[in-house]
């Protein structure tokens, strides 16, 4: 069974910056072969998709985060990590990993319990 577990969430100041990490187990060693992505859902909105790394490392952003956000992986790890930069309050959301597009189950799509990110002063 799949399990993803996100880590590294917390009150940041405008500006500051954090460092999201995604441990996924139970994929019977397809991780790599995944593109991942780190979405978040604000309080009253959708959940989106904010960046996304293929297979092989390549990444894309959403325009709000470009320049600020980095996306990695480790495929040895099974890890995948958001360096987030100049933080703003807009960016506070529950900070989610999953494949793309979601793991699916049988009610539907899997998501871990997500991390909450805060920027405030």
């Amino acid at each position: 069974q799949v399990r993803l577990v996100e880590t590294g969430g917390g009150l940041v100041q405008p500006g500051g910056s954090l460092r999201l990490s995604c441990a996924a187990s139970g994929t019977r060693n397809i991780f790599s072969f995944w593109p991942m992505a780190w979405y978040r859902q604000a309080p009253g909105k959708q959940r989106e998709l904010v960046a996304e790394v293929s297979s092989t490392g390549d990444s894309e952003y959403v325009d709000s985060v470009k320049g600020r956000f980095t996306i990695s992986r480790d495929n040895a790890k099974n890890t995948v990590t958001l360096q987030m930069n100049s933080l703003k309050p807009e960016d506070t959301a529950v900070y989610y990993c999953n494949k793309v597009p979601p793991i699916s189950s049988e009610t539907g799509a899997y998501w871990g319990q997500g991390t909450q990110v805060t920027v405030s002063s």
